[in-house]
Order: structure tokens, then C-alpha cells, then sequence
């Protein structure tokens, strides 16, 4: 059986669980806390940076054959990448309308604690908010989705699948893939302290689950790990338009 893995990797690892398992704990746990740290101190310079090693871990740890494995292949079927940025867009609204439904402008909405993040001035004229509402579109459509989808839905699938088969690999990928968004919002730091919201905290991982299903789904559709970059950067897309248009 071809082995996934470069050389120098296949005397230290096998490509199994115990190498998704190692991933996981290399990358999600320094980005969990990176991202507290960013939320605190306003500074998400290192979230980019986790981005690019998450996005470069498939090139260094697989062969050529590995990249055919995890889905690095021209997509089987185009339509289903038109399809993915749709339904990316789609979900990223649907997930806007609920929290304002449920919490309106409070921080206990996810979209209000992120939309923050990105420090549009009160009173900003409508010039100047398309101007940012680009940068910001532009980074998110572009970081985010190539480095999760090459990782999460890339060689931790990959390597999970291989040991416990497909369905448990998803379970537990889009478990590592929703925990790992805690940081983001649920663990929240407003005036100073940080607070745990127990609630919205579970709705939140529960739709970050979902939407890791939703990513992987369209992996499959469209026969490319392609389908999975465009679906998320369309949910990014719908989800800062949302902050920018919607909230703020």
C-alpha cells in the first residue's frame, strides 16, 4: 500500500488516528490560545500566522500521493462549487438571523462578539465601510478557508478515516473543528473580564459542527478539497457582510 507520508516522516508516524490526534494537539491547542490572547489584547496579527502553518501542514507532512488523498485534485464537478459557495452563503445567514432572534445586539450574539474584532469606527461613512468591508472580505474569504479546509477537512479527515473509517473521521474532525471555535466565541473577554456563555456557547459549537458536516459534504460533491475552501469562504463572506451591514 502507497504511504501518504514523506519519507522522513513514515519513521515517525503512521497515517492513522494517532497522526490526526497529533495535528490536532500541534495546531488547535497554540491557535485556541492565540486567539484568547488576540481577543484580549486586540492584536490578531498570530491568527494569520496559524492560518498559514494550518493551510502549509499537508505539503509538509505528505507526498504527492497524499495530496491526491486528501482531495488536493481538479474538482470531478464545477457546478458543485458554485453549489458550496451558495450554500456557505446561505448557512452564514441563516446563522446571523438566529442570533439575532435570539440576542440581538448583545454580546451574547456571535456575530456582535467577532464583529468587533474588526474595529470599524462608530459613525463611519459608507465610503470608507466598503473600503474595510473589502480588506476585511478579501483576508477572510482567503486565510481562514484554504488553511481549515487543507487541515481539518484535509489531512486530519484523511488521517482519521484511514484508522475508524469515514463517519467517525467526521465525528471526530468536526468535533476538533467546533471545540476549536470556543476561542472565537463563547469564551468572551468584554470590559476587562472574561465570561463563559454556556448557552449560546453550545448553539455556537452545535453550528460550527453542522457547518463542518456542511464543508465536508461539498468536499465529496464536488470531488475536491476545492468545494470545502469555496463553501467556507462563502460562509465567511455572508458572516462579515452580516457584521458590516447587519450589526454594525
Amino acid at each position: 500500500m502507497e504511504n501518504e507520508l514523506r519519507p522522513f516522516w513514515q519513521r515517525l508516524f503512521t497515517f492513522n488516528w494517532k497522526f490526526g490526534l497529533f495535528l490536532i494537539l500541534l495546531v488547535c491547542i497554540p491557535r485556541f490560545v492565540l486567539v484568547l490572547h488576540a481577543n484580549e489584547t486586540g492584536n490578531y496579527g498570530s491568527i494569520g500566522l496559524i492560518m498559514v502553518i494550518s493551510a502549509l501542514a499537508p505539503f509538509v507532512f505528505l507526498n504527492s500521493y497524499g495530496w491526491k488523498q486528501i482531495g488536493i485534485t481538479k474538482p470531478q464537478n464545477y457546478r458543485g462549487l458554485l453549489f458550496a459557495f451558495a450554500a456557505g452563503l446561505a448557512v452564514s445567514i441563516l446563522l446571523y438571523f438566529l442570533g439575532e432572534m435570539l440576542y440581538g445586539s448583545s454580546y451574547e450574539n456571535w456575530y456582535v462578539y467577532i464583529g468587533k474584532s474588526y474595529k470599524i469606527p462608530p459613525g463611519i461613512d459608507q465610503h470608507s465601510r466598503t473600503i474595510l468591508f473589502s480588506v476585511m472580505a478579501i483576508t477572510g474569504m482567503t486565510f481562514s478557508p484554504i488553511g481549515e479546509e487543507l487541515f481539518f477537512r484535509g489531512i486530519v479527515h484523511a488521517g482519521f478515516s484511514r484508522s475508524i473509517g469515514e463517519k467517525k473521521a467526521s465525528l471526530v474532525e468536526s468535533s476538533a473543528f467546533a471545540l476549536t471555535h470556543i476561542s472565537h466565541f463563547g469564551l468572551i473577554f468584554i470590559n476587562g473580564q472574561w465570561s463563559f456563555l454556556i448557552v449560546p456557547t453550545l448553539i455556537w459549537v452545535g453550528s460550527m459542527f453542522l457547518v463542518s458536516g456542511l464543508f465536508l459534504r461539498v468536499k465529496r460533491y464536488s470531488g475536491s478539497i476545492l468545494g470545502a475552501i469555496i463553501c467556507h469562504a462563502g460562509f465567511n463572506l455572508g458572516m462579515i457582510g452580516c457584521i458590516f451591514y447587519g450589526i454594525f
